[in-house]
């Protein structure tokens, strides 16, 4: 009666360092909760190349059954990543009476939704604190300290993959290439670096955050997702010497009766705090109406920090346990179907940083400027420099646009063959 035993599915980077938080950490747990924790079976995929790192004590099985089937099991930890299998594991997970802890992100943003409802239909708990920037306590805090408070803007750097390249392209002065193969060497980034350097991962977090934030449930369909694969080592030089650094930022807010999310490369300026935010490290930052800007800032990825948080969510599932309080969403707020309505581009308005390679030739500039002023844009800032003999980069910051603005500016450009638009990102503004 006085242990909880807990199914590990995974054992990766993730899965082993919870497995050792667990295993360290069970005095402390046992004096918060009044009971023990103990791992007692783990599946994984390959049994004998996990073998020597497991305690003789601990069952290691390739078959979650073992799991599923086993009464003295009170929570199931899912640390295996992707959305299948898993997707059906935390089902049968759930449906077997089992209370769930989860870092799953693209499982949580594609099926989150339904799970929940299995969770409750069963007096489960599904947990999933570690789904969204690694070691920081970000979904909790918006759950119990933004309770009372009207949430209005969600904005940051989810992505530690992303945040170091960027960090190396602009201290190193290092082409992509070369700052990707580093984050290889150094494990930030996987073999496949796709998810994370299109901004997919990024834009599955700011689902999340938004359904935390607003209560509302957008898809990722419904997003503008931009990664960081094409940025210059060009126009990160061009940013800083227009007093910006560019960062892969997650931005989410409410316009009038809706909310807009986009994920992309965004100029920050220098004095921001978000600019600060260096190699695999994470921040968001959470603007409240009652207590204005809040930053929250820590390792984004990684084992322990990971660890950290999913023991957090093991910690409280065992409260609701003890106090038998189970069964409850993880976050109770949802918005009305009306509040979630479609977005006017209109309504989207931010300033652009602009590059644009063109034929260096008399009238080009004319072009270009009666395109912008046409679509009823304005610049702040131009800067023209000579590439080689016949053609000119010309980059510029413009005053505050809408998204239906600059569609107008791109799709006017395309038709014009001696112009090429290079890059269009936004700029965050003091």
């Amino acid at each position: 009666m006085n242990e909880i035993k807990i199914g590990l599915i995974g054992l990766g980077t993730v899965g082993s360092s919870v497995l050792k938080m667990i295993i360290e950490n069970s005095d402390k747990v046992q004096t918060i909760t009044g009971r023990r924790l103990s791992v007692k079976t783990i599946v994984v995929r390959n049994v004998a190349k996990h073998r020597r790192q497991v305690p003789k004590d601990v069952t290691l099985t390739t078959d979650l059954n073992a799991i599923i089937n086993d009464p003295e099991i009170k929570i199931a930890v899912e640390v295996m990543g992707g959305i299948h299998p898993a997707k059906e594991f935390v089902t049968a997970l759930l449906n077997a009476k089992k209370h769930v802890v989860t870092a799953n992100k693209d499982l949580i943003a594609s099926a989150g939704e339904e799970l929940a409802a299995t969770a409750k239909q069963n007096h489960c708990d599904l947990m999933y604190e570690a789904s969204v920037a690694g070691g920081i306590p970000i979904l909790r805090t918006i759950v119990n300290s933004f309770a009372a408070d009207y949430i209005t803007e969600v904005k940051g750097i989810v992505n530690g993959t992303c945040n170091f390249i960027l960090t190396q392209m602009q201290q190193q002065h290092w082409s992509y290439d070369q700052a990707l193969m580093k984050a290889q060497e150094l494990g930030f980034a996987e073999s496949d670096p796709t998810n994370d350097v299109e901004g997919i991962d990024s834009a599955y977090k700011m689902v999340i955050l938004s359904q935390f934030s607003y209560g509302a449930h957008i898809k990722l369909s419904n997003m503008s997702v931009e990664g960081i694969s094409t940025i210059q080592q060009d126009d990160i030089q061009r940013a800083a010497e227009f007093g910006y650094t560019i960062k892969l930022l997650g931005i989410s807010r409410r316009i009038d009766n809706g909310v807009f999310a986009e994920v992309g490369p965004v100029l920050v300026p220098q004095d921001h705090p978000l600019a600060t935010i260096h190699n695999e490290n994470n921040a968001v930052m959470v603007t409240g109406e009652a207590v204005g800007e809040t930053l929250f800032y820590g390792p984004g990825a990684g084992g322990l920090p990971t660890a950290n948080s999913v023991l957090s969510d093991i910690v409280s599932v065992t409260k609701n346990i003890v106090l038998g309080t189970t069964g409850h969403f993880f976050n109770n707020y949802q918005s009305s179907p009306s509040e979630i309505g479609n977005i006017d581009p209109k309504d989207v308005k931010y300033a652009y940083y602009l590059s644009l390679k063109m034929l260096d030739a008399p009238g080009q500039m004319l072009k270009f400027t009666q395109i912008v002023t046409q679509s009823g844009a304005s610049f702040s800032q131009i800067v023209q420099t000579k590439t080689d003999h016949q053609t000119a980069r010309v980059t510029v910051i413009t005053h505050k646009i809408s998204k239906s603005q600059l569609s107008d500016i791109k799709r006017a450009l395309r038709k014009v063959n001696t112009i090429a638009l290079l890059a269009a990102y936004k700029v965050l503004q003091q």
